[in-house]
């Protein structure tokens, strides 16, 4: 696998969650490396993971190995993670309490290995900086998950602000991901379509916006959209840390039409379930066919 390369590399922190939705709560693995890769895993993509986690959560990443993803984990101090409080039964609306944070990557601890692409999906604000950015996207194309760069702890809190260095950062991206509450932060744009084209100016060639009714992309002027489907909505979780993952992958060897529709399909079978895509390529199809 190392010799061929990967097909994509996740970069960001791995959490210990903890979800509270309908009066029961129940501890979760998280975090965009864990529901990205472990979608991209069960698609049959080649992938590596690099990530900062607390030495006692480190039999959590077994279950990453267990599907094939190369792990490449750095001692932390404390794991990341969050508190999803869900407040309404079509989990859309939740409260996020800050419960840990692993601390800055630092260029050492993301292997120098080939990728097709690098997917920076951080949790919270401060586990990448711009510097580092940069070194990554001088090793393959960049797909950047907004979210790490807007969302700020601040105590007990959540708290979205705007990112300083937006226009240099976003310049180095090709593919970036926001949900509707991000896209309207980084831009005063509450409209989706004119949010996306507000982000494509600074650089990205391509921006995935995400929101309840499903996934919306911009592509080099083009916007093609494709609805969430799911027959049950239990694992709300990571909905959009699969579904970017889907979309950027599928995008190495598809139109970006082709690949809002794939990534609608596999988004829509990860939110009948808890925790992470536990389908492949062929039930994806036949979801698709469906529609």
């Amino acid at each position: 696998m190392t010799r061929k390369g990967f097909d994509a590399l996740l970069v960001g922190h791995f959490a210990v969650d903890r979800i509270v939705s309908g009066g029961e709560t129940r501890a979760a693995s998280g975090g965009g490396v864990y529901y990205g890769a472990m979608a991209l895993a069960r698609l049959g993509y080649r992938v590596a993971v690099a990530t900062r986690v607390c030495e006692r959560d480190f039999f959590r990443l077994d279950e990453m190995r267990a599907e094939g993803i190369a792990v490449f984990a750095t001692k932390a101090s404390e794991t990341s993670g969050m508190e999803n409080r869900y407040l309404t039964p079509d989990q859309d609306k939740r409260q996020c309490v800050p419960l840990g944070f692993a601390g800055p990557f630092r260029e050492g601890e993301i292997p120098s290995l080939r990728a097709k692409v690098i997917l920076v999906v951080p949790i919270l604000a401060g586990e990448l900086d711009l510097p580092l950015l940069s070194v990554l996207a001088a090793r393959a194309p960049i797909a950047l998950d907004a979210q790490g760069f807007v969302r700020f702890a601040e105590g007990k809190a959540v708290v979205f602000h705007d990112w300083p260095d937006k226009a240099a950062g976003l310049a180095l991206v090709r593919t970036l991901k926001v949900d509707d509450t991000e896209a309207a932060i980084l831009t005063g744009e509450e409209d989706p379509r004119e949010a996306a084209a507000a982000l494509a100016a600074y650089g990205p060639s391509e921006v995935v916006l995400t929101r309840k009714e499903g996934v919306l992309v911009h592509a080099e002027g083009t916007v093609y959209e494709a609805p969430f489907t799911p027959r049950r909505l239990v694992g709300r979780t990571g909905r959009g840390d699969t579904c970017f993952s889907a979309y950027v992958t599928r995008r190495l060897r598809a139109d970006p039409d082709e690949a809002v529709r794939y990534a609608a399909a596999v988004t829509s079978l990860k939110m009948e379930v808890h925790g992470p895509f536990v389908g492949n390529d062929a039930s994806v199809l036949a979801r698709l066919k469906e529609a």
